[in-house]
């Protein structure tokens, strides 16, 4: 008889004894809490759970901190995860300044790399928030020694992110790494160390390939999610669509509320010749048609007529 990997077998292992679904929760942002649940009378679409994402390299008006604080107060969204590019470092302390000033919360942070810059951010600012770390194709020949060299690399940004009270989220972008078996593997090995400050970020719009059995991968991903990312989803793409308007759309948010979730759920625009206060609009008026499909009154409430 062949022997399964090494990594599946602990992956096999972890989740005949993991917490009960739902056990862990961002309602803190960045950190998973064992225990944690939304109020019973909150739904997890509700108006203040949504988080803005893709909203910086991504606007055709190229706001800047200010103007972008202010139209997340116009649109009633107060979380937001930050993306960048280059040349919006010199603006990181003004914009978590103008977060602060408009009672906005910081969720994540986008951390391709310059974490240690990261960090000292969020420290002088007295924040701590979750590192959005992506990935692809890691060397080796077999799944274990994959597993390893991911492993190594993330375990490394986690223990620098530990002292100052911040966790990592693995974000799937594609490849091997956007697989959610594979990510879990990787923090379960990490955990074996441990090294337990690291979750998932799971983005839609990276998993087409995953809808016809996304409501098995979110009860595999839940115990470990802590942020998620809702989209459009049409076969064939594009990619990126407003929320409502792909083919999938209302049965990916039934499954996402009868899975219980209670973390953050995030909205984006990552549309760059779209002004973001018009993407984000489109996403908020396609979720109140679905919520009003779905009969979901706790989460209209939150929105207004």
């Amino acid at each position: 008889m062949s022997r399964l990997p090494g990594s599946l077998v602990a992956l096999f292992a972890v989740l005949l004894v993991s917490p009960p679904p739902g056990a862990y929760s961002a309602e803190k942002p960045g950190i998973a809490k064992e225990g944690g649940a939304s109020p019973a009378n909150r739904s997890v679409f509700a108006r203040d759970n949504l988080v803005a994402w893709c909203i910086v390299p991504f606007d055709a008006k190229h706001r800047g901190s200010k103007e972008r604080a202010d139209m997340l107060v116009r649109l009633g969204i107060r979380q937001i995860a930050y993306d960048w590019r280059d040349q919006h470092i010199p603006q990181w302390d003004e914009e978590l300044d103008q977060y602060k000033s408009h009672g906005i919360e910081l969720v994540g942070f986008w951390a391709p790399d310059h974490h240690q810059q990261i960090l000292d951010l969020l420290k002088r600012h007295g924040l701590t928030t979750q590192l959005w770390v992506m990935g692809g194709d890691p060397k080796g020949d077999t799944q274990d020694a994959k597993v390893e060299t991911e492993a190594a690399r993330i375990g490394a940004i986690a223990k620098l992110a530990k002292p100052y009270g911040c966790t990592v989220g693995l974000y799937n972008h594609g490849g091997w790494f956007g697989e959610p078996e594979n990510q879990i593997a990787i923090i379960e090995r990490l955990r074996r160390d441990g090294i337990t400050n690291i979750g998932m970020v799971y983005n839609l719009h990276h998993g087409h390939a995953h809808v016809a059995r996304f409501p098995e991968l979110l009860k595999l991903m839940k115990p470990y999610l802590m942020c998620l990312t809702i989209n459009g989803m049409k076969q064939g793409g594009p990619e990126v669509l407003p929320v409502g308007q792909g083919d999938d759309d209302l049965s990916l948010l039934k499954a996402i509320k009868d899975s219980g979730y209670s973390g953050p759920i995030a909205i984006l625009n990552h549309r760059e010749q779209l002004d973001a206060e018009e993407g984000l609009r489109q996403n908020i008026d396609g979720l109140k048609k679905l919520l009003r499909d779905m009969h979901d009154e706790q989460a209209l409430k939150t929105y207004g007529p």
